[in-house]
């Protein structure tokens, strides 16, 4: 019987930015990727995460691991609400040539960024608005819009999204976060990698959790 000859890794150590991806003022970890027409300003990419087709980045911080899907936007623009005008002019003076850009307002909008945790999963087409927080290991759901934090492990959907359930009890998420496997070494994210595929989280926890 023939052997299939091993392929080659499709991504490189260094960041993997397609061409038509907009990359502006960001750190991008080892084994990251943006896919095509990325749109990523000012944000942080951690270690073996990526972003999927069209998605928009602004003033985020993106743990390890995370896997965000494609279409999916991460702290859209902020409107001033509570202005008697809401519209670009008010603080994209200069575009109109109206006077000085509102620096202070940017500066309020940079302080309420996204964060993602490690290993989070967002679906195709989801929200999340400024200032949320999204906990490691958590889902949200295709088509969501996120308004509130989300806690570690749990999964969450809908408009505006709630939680739906825990991906696992109390005591295998804690065990999750205190092992911060994300954190581990290639040599030993090789060695544990069957254990991870064919045992079941609170089998993981229990084996490696020392």
């Amino acid at each position: 019987m023939m052997s299939v000859p091993m392929q080659k890794p499709s991504l490189k150590q260094r960041p993997n930015v397609h061409p038509s991806a907009d990359r502006r003022g960001s750190t991008l970890g080892d084994w990251t990727e943006l896919a095509t027409e990325v749109s990523f300003i000012e944000s942080t990419l951690d270690d073996y995460s990526y972003v999927m087709n069209r998605s928009q980045v602004m003033w985020t911080q993106i743990g390890k691991f995370c896997s965000i899907a494609s279409d999916v936007r991460l702290n859209p623009g902020n409107h001033p609400l509570w202005r008697a005008s809401q519209h670009h002019y008010t603080y994209r003076a200069e575009a109109f040539d109206l006077g000085e850009n509102d620096e202070e307002f940017f500066a309020w909008r940079k302080s309420n960024g996204v964060r993602v945790g490690h290993d989070v999963w967002i679906g195709h087409g989801a929200t999340v608005l400024a200032g949320v927080s999204v906990g490691t290991g958590s889902v949200i759901g295709a088509g969501a819009v996120v308004s509130k934090d989300v806690e570690p492990y749990s999964i969450v959907g809908g408009v505006a999204a709630r939680e739906l359930r825990k991906r696992f009890d109390d005591k295998t998420a804690q065990g999750l976060l205190k092992m911060a496997w994300w954190d581990w070494s290639r040599e030993k994210l090789s060695a544990t990698l069957p254990d991870m595929r064919k045992l079941t989280a609170e089998a993981f926890v229990e084996k490696y959790n020392v």
